[in-house]
């Protein structure tokens, strides 16, 4: 029963030291988050993307995570196992590895000469203690300073350079779990949320996809928000100038948030995500009576009917931010009116802000032009906390020093052994076997002309 106790250990052991493993696990990571990347992430989704697909895939998707799939129980699972699988794979090489740290071979006897791959002999006739000196010298321009130790009438020189790069697999290793740990930090601790402020208004909360009241302990004010187009329509910038207030004292006032310039106060980041029309616009137009000469300023609210001088109503069916989209060479704001009379409504026509007399006569009794509108905005922020940020630049910092470690420096070690009408010239690199080859064979040819 023991015996059946311990090979059930030492199976479990290798298991999850495993190189297989630690192959399987990464390979399972990367086809998930390519999963995280094609559907959309958020609980619930984006309708937009639900409408693309059946019930029954909502449903599967739903019992699976994959709306949530970076905080799914089978996404950690594998996470912990990766976690696991490196510390086993560190735990079992490490003892080979600190042995080798701790422990110097000065001497070169015949069982390392034999189990070296790069090994060169040749005879001398110069006596051991004069070659001594030059070996020392050729050895500490290619390599380092080596240690000389005298074995009756022989004398071993060994040098070696980058002993604890054989750390940088450890340092890799440690790197990735504390970028893990960093990620579960943020992940149990922090939130990811939503917030909309009107133009004027302040929040003190922030709503989760699972639709949790984040407290965040201040307010956050909208003082203004600006939209800019390009000529074809489309949103070129989007900015939001927020101020920040605790216990009734402005913190931070009137900063500027666009996409990638975010905010951040107490941990907490605000990002530019979205914007939307708060409320209905009110149309401002000059109306002159072509009899008289009067003009009056009038506005309408929306889409409802504005009553002009003499009997007429205007209607704005559409606007644009900039008509140079749909009248080339023309630039500026622009509606889309229909004036009715008593007799049959109009052709609707439109009207510029920058170019009064555009389409004046079709404006009936009245002369009419377009002299602006006022819009409030609603500014769309996304709001994240994550305080295991910083845990997590710190393990990709180890992580690039790590992957720099392990495949840039490596252990070299070169042992001479001068005695007996001989040169005996040893070498090993725990990387880059050619590399340092060519080294090596450099140092040979040197230690030759002597």
């Amino acid at each position: 029963m023991k015996n059946q106790s311990s090979d059930f250990g030492s199976s479990l052991w290798r298991f999850f030291s495993s190189l297989k493993l630690t192959i399987f696990l990464l390979i399972g990571l990367a086809v998930v988050s390519i999963i995280g990347t094609i559907i959309p992430q958020g609980n619930p989704p984006p309708v937009e993307y639900l409408q693309t697909i059946s019930q029954a895939k909502y449903e599967l998707y739903s019992k699976l995570g994959f709306f949530n799939m970076y905080h799914s129980w089978w996404f950690v699972l594998l996470l912990y196992l990766l976690t696991m699988n490196l510390v086993a794979c560190s735990l079992r090489r490490l003892p080979h590895d600190w042995k080798l740290l701790r422990e110097k071979e000065p001497t070169l006897d015949e069982r390392k000469e034999k189990s070296l791959a790069n090994v060169q002999t040749w005879k001398v006739s110069q006596s051991a203690a004069d070659l001594k000196k030059s070996a020392a010298e050729i050895l500490g321009r290619g390599l380092a300073t080596p240690e000389v130790t005298k074995v009756n009438d022989e004398y071993h020189l060994f040098a070696e350079k980058g002993r604890y790069s054989r750390l940088g697999v450890y340092i890799l290793h440690f790197s990735i779990i504390i970028v893990f740990i960093g990620a579960m930090i943020g992940s149990f601790f922090g939130f990811k949320g939503f917030a909309q402020i009107p133009e004027g208004d302040s929040v003190t909360t922030a709503s989760t996809t699972t639709g949790k009241v984040i407290d965040l302990g201040f307010a956050v004010k909208c003082e203004s928000f600006s939209l800019t187009l390009y000529d074809t329509g489309a949103p070129k910038e989007y900015r939001s100038v927020l101020s920040v207030i605790e216990n009734g004292k402005t913190v931070i006032d009137k900063r500027p948030v666009i996409v990638n310039s975010p905010l951040t106060y107490r941990g907490i980041t605000f990002y530019q995500s979205s914007y939307s029309q708060d409320g209905n616009p009110s149309f401002h137009f000059t109306v002159r009576d072509r009899a008289t000469g009067t003009e009056t300023r009038l506005s309408a609210t929306g889409n409802q009917p504005l009553a002009l001088p003499g009997g007429e109503t205007l209607t704005v069916l559409g606007y644009a931010p900039d008509v140079g989209s749909i009248y080339p060479g023309f630039s500026g704001p622009a509606v889309q009116v229909q004036v009715q009379g008593n007799g049959p409504a109009a052709e609707p026509f439109a009207l510029m802000q920058k170019y009064p007399g555009f389409n004046a006569e079709k404006s009936g009794v009245n002369a009419i032009s377009f002299a602006g509108v006022d819009q409030k905005w609603r500014t769309g922020l996304q709001v994240t906390k994550d305080p295991g940020v910083w845990v997590v630049w710190v393990g990709c910092f180890m992580l690039v020093s790590g992957i720099f470690i392990s495949f840039f420096l490596s252990h070299r070690r070169i042992w001479v052994r001068i005695g007996g009408g001989r040169i005996v010239v040893a070498g090993s690199a725990s990387k880059n076997q050619a590399a340092f080859r060519t080294s090596f064979d450099d140092i040979v040819d040197q230690l030759k002309k002597i």
